[in-house]
């Protein structure tokens, strides 16, 4: 969940404390969440697509809390640019992955918003893994392109979304946007802390908008 900015060099034991207390509380969160979810799609008699989508979404879920927890706890040091790689590239996965639990379970086609969605989450990974200290402006641009790329597909993923749903997802995409003001704020305490809480606190957010969704379309 770490994005591109350096780490401040000299964090407090309680901001170290704090923010692996908000990993692990989201992670083992994820980890009990994600096989219910998965579960209950099946007991309602979910189609293979919904399965499918839930999986994608649930997979990268845990991926990125785990990859954020393993980059952000201690480490030696010639550990840091492999697990900042993958914190970094987690995230485009997990975006992608979100939308694809709601492109899946959509009756009209969604297809081309998959490639669309997905094509982006390749980029953003080939940037992070080939060029991590370059085009950062563009890495960070695309993470909020993704992030609101459903205002693109409009109707293909909205169409027969209950207002709750959607209410959701908003409520979703605004505590991540949100967040991101504390996470560029190196200079303010325990910054990273609430920009993880701002983190986990949206995931929970869009794992109730799934949930939902599922129980609706079933």
């Amino acid at each position: 969940m770490k994005l591109l900015l350096p780490r401040r060099i000299g964090y407090s034991r309680s901001e170290i404390v704090s923010d692996l207390l908000v990993h692990a509380i989201g992670l083992g969160a994820a980890l009990l969440a994600v096989p219910i979810l998965i579960s209950r799609t099946w007991s309602l008699g979910g189609e293979a697509s919904a399965l499918v989508g839930v999986s994608v979404y649930g997979a990268t879920l845990i991926g990125m809390i785990l990859c954020s927890a393993l980059y952000n706890m201690r480490h030696p040091d010639a550990w840091s640019p492999v697990l900042r790689r993958l914190d970094h590239a987690a995230i485009y996965l997990k975006i992608a992955g979100t939308y694809t639990a709601f492109a899946l379970l959509s009756p009209y086609p969604t297809g081309w918003f998959l490639v669309w969605i997905w094509s982006c989450a390749a980029l953003g990974v080939g940037l992070r893994t080939i060029a991590p200290d370059r085009w950062r402006g563009v890495a960070i641009g695309l993470y909020l392109v993704m992030g609101w790329s459903g205002a693109v597909a409009g109707g293909a993923l909205f169409g027969e979304m209950s207002s709750r749903v959607f209410a959701l997802i908003l409520g979703g995409g605004i505590l991540y946007t949100a967040g991101f003001a504390f996470f560029v704020s190196p200079r303010l305490r325990f910054h990273r802390t609430i920009w993880h809480l701002f983190v986990v606190v949206a995931s929970a957010v869009f794992y109730t908008a799934v949930a939902t969704h599922v129980a609706a379309r079933a």
